[in-house]
């Protein structure tokens, strides 16, 4: 990962009314240019919607000493040995809740290629990117700086492509021409390393390998494309704020500009970046189906100190049908390991979600028994 290049700049001495700051939220989101109009204007000093307080600000940069990583995984193992690897990724989900895998079958051309279409997306003219500028997932492609831009205390430096891939996908003609193959391609990918994961933690938990997947958890499909341009001050915000993922699952391709990081029980950890890698993470519904012996953790990415933009491409696994009712799985509770929450509708789950700042981990405790 780039080294984080602090630039020294003071912190605000006044914060701004809310009513002041809601209106240059609103100017902001008006332009439909995002953060990379921002730069494409040549602004030297950040916006003052984009400084976060302090005390998300401390803590942002790891200290000295010897730094742990995150589990890798070697997929090219299970024909000789899917007990080791499916022990591996149960110790990864059940205590960092993040891990790599490599030799996933993914050709490495496609891995460039969607990276490359998706900044080509965030390239584009403002004017070509603004059509399809907007907060509703109506035509499931909207374009967007910040899912949270309006209830968050501070905006994030970064621009999202979010694109809905299932269960009803996006109409193809709706996802922009200039990375519609790669993205139809990479969505086909995602699924197939998706479903032999959710096998592997299945199987982790002592159940078949298909428990997971008759939930249907890759069924319901979003795919972002986040686009990190350059800060020119990085070390008065983030490029994503400190979150747990609310679905099952999600596969992350990132370039190789680094920035994500992962919270352990040895502080922040940086994911660097491994080349030809997926970055897989545990999110909070499959941490209460596991009934907690899977945990979700929480993750955020620093803003982008280096001369050249980062892009990283999520796909979050979450179950089809929003109506049907998830909890902790019944044969994974007993009298002496009770469920740890309640039962709830994908729709009631999302919904809480959605209605919370993206900033700290507590969605799960709305649901706990």
């Amino acid at each position: 990962m780039s080294s984080p290049i602090a630039i020294p700049s003071p912190p605000p001495t006044t914060t701004s009314p809310p009513s002041d700051r809601l209106k240059a939220v609103k100017q902001f989101d008006e332009t439909k240019a995002g953060v990379k109009g921002l730069i494409d204007s040549g602004i030297k000093t950040i916006p003052s919607i984009f400084i976060h307080p302090p005390e998300t600000l401390s803590d942002l940069f790891p200290g000295s000493g010897p730094e742990p990583e995150i589990p890798t995984i070697d997929l090219s193992n299970l024909q000789s040995s899917r007990a080791a690897v499916v022990d591996q990724i149960h110790h990864a989900a059940s205590t960092v809740g993040f891990f790599q895998v490599i030799n996933h079958g993914v050709a490495p051309e496609l891995l460039r290629s969607v990276i490359g279409a998706m900044k080509a997306f965030h390239e584009q003219p403002a004017e070509v990117r603004a059509q399809v500028y907007r907060r509703e997932m109506g035509k499931g492609v909207s374009y967007i700086s910040n899912v949270d831009l309006f209830t968050s205390k501070a905006a994030s430096w970064r621009d999202t492509l979010q694109l809905k891939m299932g269960p009803v996908a996006a109409d193809e003609k709706e996802i922009p021409e200039v990375c519609r193959k790669e993205v139809i391609e990479w969505d086909r990918e995602v699924v197939r390393v998706g479903d032999i994961l959710l096998g592997l933690l299945s199987e982790g938990l002592g159940l078949s390998a298909e428990r997971l997947m008759e939930l249907g958890l890759s069924q319901g499909r979003v795919m972002v494309g986040h686009y990190y341009p350059f800060c020119p001050q990085p070390n008065l915000t983030v490029g994503l704020n400190s979150h747990a993922d609310p679905g099952a699952l999600t596969v992350v391709l990132q370039d190789h500009i680094g920035g994500l990081q992962v919270r352990t029980q040895q502080g922040w950890v940086n994911v660097k970046p491994l080349d030809g890698a997926l970055v897989i993470n545990i999110g909070d519904l499959l941490q209460i189906i596991s009934n907690e012996e899977y945990k979700s953790a929480d993750h955020r990415v620093l803003a982008n100190p280096a001369n050249e933009p980062r892009v990283s491409i999520a796909v979050f696994l979450n179950p089809g049908d929003r109506e049907k009712l998830f909890g902790p799985l019944p044969e994974l509770t007993s009298a002496e390991k009770p469920a740890l929450y309640r039962d709830f509708t994908l729709n009631e789950f999302m919904t809480r979600f959605f209605t919370k700042e993206l900033d700290g981990k507590s969605l799960t405790n709305f649901f706990r028994q």
